[in-house]
């Protein structure tokens, strides 16, 4: 077999073959490596977690249970149902008539959501994932999760969020809604408060 130019192998019979170019060989190279790498990466991070990640969370089928702490709903509003079994359930997007509180705030992807986007037409008292699959209010940061994945990945891991309990045992996560408003849940701005005025030593 015989090099004739960058592309081409001529073999002892006479038949050509077409050589893969140099750019594409290198570029193939180029991936193999960055996939080593990736798996790698991926493997060394599993027993990093195997060994400092709690068992509840490194257990694939509990991976979704978490203790949480009750959520912070308004007083009195609660169970739903107490005034919604009494209306008849309208699918209709439109503003609503009532729930003030709620409508006079909302900042929520408010173009493109709505109620029932999170809340279930039928059952009140659940909310509801794209899925259709229903959550209590103590599971709500499934329902979070849908759209913000990054977010329920690091609050798994106690990387964003709060939770209190024993550092190597029992903890207890407070959920999304204990820090920001499912209705409005960017935080406003804040204005720093002036530093502390250094005091005069007295003699």
């Amino acid at each position: 077999m015989n090099r004739t130019d960058n592309h081409i192998l001529k073999c002892r019979c006479g038949s050509q073959r077409k050589r893969m170019p140099a750019e594409l060989l290198r570029s193939g190279i180029v991936l193999l490596i960055v996939a080593l790498v990736i798996t790698a990466c991926h493997v060394k991070e599993k027993r990093y977690n195997e060994q400092v990640l709690p068992a509840e969370i490194m257990t694939s089928e509990q991976a979704e249970e978490f203790a949480v702490e009750a959520p912070p709903l308004t007083e009195g509003i609660f169970p739903c149902s107490e005034c919604h079994s009494e209306l008849e359930p309208n699918p209709t997007r439109r503003e609503l008539d009532w729930h003030e509180e709620v409508t006079s705030i909302f900042d929520h992807d408010k173009e493109n959501r709505w109620c029932l986007d999170c809340h279930d037409l039928i059952n009140r008292d659940s909310l509801r994932l794209a899925s259709g699959k229903l959550l209590g209010f103590d599971e709500s940061y499934k329902l979070c999760g849908q759209c913000h994945g990054e977010k329920l990945r690091d609050w798994r891991v106690g990387v964003h969020g709060k939770r209190i309990g024993q550092w190597n045992g029992q903890k207890h996560y407070l959920l999304c809604v204990h820090c920001h408003n499912p209705h409005a849940p960017k935080f406003e701005p804040m204005t720093p408060e002036p530093p502390p005025l250094p005091q005069k030593m007295s003699n």
